[in-house]
């Protein structure tokens, strides 16, 4: 994990969208060719938001990119420094699961910001995959 996608993943969590939850998420995607997607969390005033993980992946499969390596992600209460383990919601793990292999790196800040880093596997061990 690259000190670069932690400081993409805040900065575009400062973009989030998120007038009800004031909670704001930002995500740094790499591809394995090390290319790096953002994507903040946008809500809407219904139930259909998106999630920063799935805005990253979104922006780069648009783009034609098939092959991940990792998505660093971050989250804190609008006007806090994301200090707190912000982890993808189940949705956003199952969805990331299409697009990944089992050893792609999920990793987030916990409350020592010290990084932390899963796999996708340990995260989500028994997806719904084909």
């Amino acid at each position: 994990m690259k000190t670069k996608d932690i400081e993409l993943a805040k900065s575009a969590r400062l973009k989030s969208y998120s007038p009800y939850s004031n909670f704001q998420v930002g995500a740094a995607l790499r591809t394995k060719s090390g290319k790096i997607y953002t994507g903040c969390n946008i809500e809407n005033h219904g139930i259909q938001g998106i999630c920063a993980e799935r805005t990253a992946f979104a922006k780069a499969i648009s783009d034609g990119e098939r092959e991940f390596e990792s998505i660093t992600v971050v989250g804190a209460p609008k006007g806090e420094e994301p200090t707190e383990e912000c982890m993808p919601c189940g949705y956003c793990r199952q969805f990331m699961s299409e697009f990944v292999d089992n050893d792609f790196k999920i990793c987030i800040i916990d409350k020592d910001n010290n990084v932390k880093e899963f796999t996708i596997n340990e995260l989500l061990p028994y997806s719904f995959k084909l």
